[in-house]
């Protein structure tokens, strides 16, 4: 098992990310990131990796544990009402994870965010690259409106545009 992860890592383009991820299909998730935050007092952010880095394959390192280290690179935490999400795609791994700040994760199991995070894999796996990304989307900004309204919102903190790696 760890053989094929590692020549799946090793194997991964970012060409073939960008290409699947292109700038229509970013602005697509940006445009959907933007309406969605209007809805609800959360912020989202979106990242797309091809491959974990050599020293991070070494270590075994599991997508959860990369998300949340991307969480902490991008600063999610640094939102008023710690009230950040990120949604993080490891394409190698063929991952999706949901990381939220500790205001969220007061509110929302862990089961809700596994639930989207197994709907997203389902399109990523049949090719549907934007409809998983929109899912993506809209399954966290519907447990978001739940217990975020947008009244509590404290303006646009993070950016919108999802980053490739």
């Amino acid at each position: 098992m760890r053989l094929t992860r590692l020549i799946r890592h090793l194997t991964g383009s970012a060409r073939r990310t960008r290409t699947l991820f292109s700038a229509q299909v970013r602005s697509q998730i940006e445009a959907a990131i933007t309406l969605a935050e209007s809805q609800h007092g959360g912020e989202i952010r979106f990242v797309v990796e091809t491959a974990l880095p050599w020293h991070a394959l070494w270590h075994d390192v599991s997508a959860r544990a990369r998300a949340l280290e991307m969480f902490a690179r991008l600063h999610m935490w640094d939102t008023h009402a710690n009230n950040g999400v990120l949604i993080y795609v490891l394409l190698a791994d063929r991952a999706v994870e949901i990381v939220a700040d500790r205001g969220i994760n007061e509110r929302v199991s862990p089961e809700e965010w596994e639930q989207v995070c197994r709907e997203v894999e389902t399109h990523y796996r049949a090719g549907r690259y934007v409809e998983g990304s929109r899912a993506a989307v809209a399954g966290v900004a519907r447990l978001l409106a739940q217990h975020f309204p947008a009244a509590r919102s404290s303006g646009d903190e993070l950016p919108n545009q999802p980053i490739l790696i």
